[in-house]
């Protein structure tokens, strides 16, 4: 009869404490996304992070970032070492550089992350951001970019929003 009362308040105990860390997660996405570009990229980004300590969710988001810029990088420059048009070749060099600024820049934001300055962090992933988007601006005349690089862009800025966000909350200025 013990052992079946005990293992009856262990179950309550374990689900409270399982539905209060749901309930918290959900708390805590809801802060951050709402206040991005992409609420419901950020929901879905977010619901996979496996946290939701502040800081753990900076490491995390800037990992993502940092891939990312990474993979845009290469493609970037794969196109421009196959690209027939000279605008397109120039285009996807000049995207190249910007993806490779984009990468140091998170590379840098991952080291102030590590030291606690918040609005080093803030100023790296906006700095990210922009690059990506030059990137994509470059695109907005003929000819278009085929390739998946223009969704590599968007996705790195609305990583680089949730950073953004981030950033601001553990400034206590979001």
């Amino acid at each position: 009869m013990a052992s079946s009362s005990f293992l009856a308040v262990s179950l309550i105990v374990l689900s409270v404490l399982f539905f209060n860390n749901a309930a918290s997660q959900n708390d805590i996405a809801s802060t951050i996304c709402k206040k991005t570009r992409n609420p419901s990229f950020c929901f879905n980004v977010l619901k996979s992070a496996g946290t939701t300590n502040l800081k753990g969710l900076a490491t995390f988001t800037l990992n993502l970032a940092h891939d990312k810029t990474v993979k845009s990088r290469a493609l970037a420059q794969s196109l421009a070492s196959k690209a027939a048009n000279p605008k397109l070749k120039e285009r996807y060099a000049t995207c190249a550089e910007l993806y490779d600024n984009a990468t140091g820049d998170i590379e840098d934001g991952k080291v102030n992350l590590g030291k606690g300055d918040y609005n080093g962090v803030n100023i790296k992933a906006s700095a990210a951001m922009t690059e990506a988007g030059d990137c994509l601006d470059s695109f907005s005349q003929p000819p278009k970019d085929p390739s998946a690089l223009s969704g590599n862009g968007k996705t790195v800025e609305d990583i680089c929003s949730i950073i953004l966000v981030i950033a601001n909350l553990l400034l206590g200025r979001a």
